[in-house]
């Protein structure tokens, strides 16, 4: 039976959403590569394979785009901190996972640390008026005040752990080191990127965070 063919609507749609998610991927790597002040939508169009005008069709400016790059790296990150269904661990071994899929996300995504240095640089003005960004990123904290909550209740964790603080923690040791890397290996004389430096590194920071929330 021949396949019916898609409405030209919903062509047109498909094409669309493709032409835009090409758009973000070639923007970020333009945004990771040169900062915001650097990058150019020029070479944003280039690295696209698409006309200029057709990304300002999408992205009324240089600055949209780069919020619209943002939004979508917070969306990758929380799409597959889900995946690891930490709701379903026992409450220790879900912290200890998200602390590890923290820094294996970072090395493997060093992309995303340049895209939040450019945005910190702009006092988060991109971000601060972002309502997706917001609801992408408030389940995370919610599902880790559960996990908290829940290890309490087992007489697991010590009470009173702020969520938000103890993901900032997390997610802070893993990124000064790696975003410090070259001057910290300078200063001490150590190459810290090394694959048994950085397993010390993960090692050290789940002894930290788990130290901090297990009961004594």
């Amino acid at each position: 039976m021949p396949k019916a063919k898609a409405a030209p609507e919903e062509t047109r749609t498909r094409d669309a959403d493709r032409s835009q998610q090409t758009i973000l991927l070639a923007a970020r790597d333009e945004f990771a590569q040169y900062g915001l002040a650097g990058a150019r939508v020029d070479r944003v169009a280039e690295r696209a394979g698409l006309n200029k005008r057709l990304i300002y069709y999408y992205f009324s400016s240089k600055d949209e785009l780069f919020l619209a790059v943002l939004e979508a790296a917070y969306a990758d990150i929380r799409a597959a901190e889900q995946q690891l269904h930490l709701a379903d661990m026992p409450p220790a071994q879900a912290i200890r996972r998200l602390t590890e899929f923290t820094w294996e996300y970072y090395l493997a995504h060093p992309e995303f640390l340049t895209l939040l240095n450019s945005e910190n640089l702009e006092h988060g003005r991109h971000l601060e008026n972002s309502t997706r960004a917001r609801k992408t990123n408030l389940p995370l904290i919610e599902t880790l005040a559960e996990i908290l909550e829940r290890g309490r209740r087992e007489g697991v964790f010590r009470g009173g752990i702020d969520a938000m603080q103890l993901y900032v923690s997390i997610a802070g040791m893993a990124y000064f080191y790696l975003n410090n890397k070259h001057t910290l290996s300078a200063i001490f004389g150590r190459d810290l990127m090394t694959p048994k430096a950085l397993q010390e590194r993960l090692s050290h920071m789940s002894d930290v965070i788990l130290g901090y929330v297990l009961r004594n």
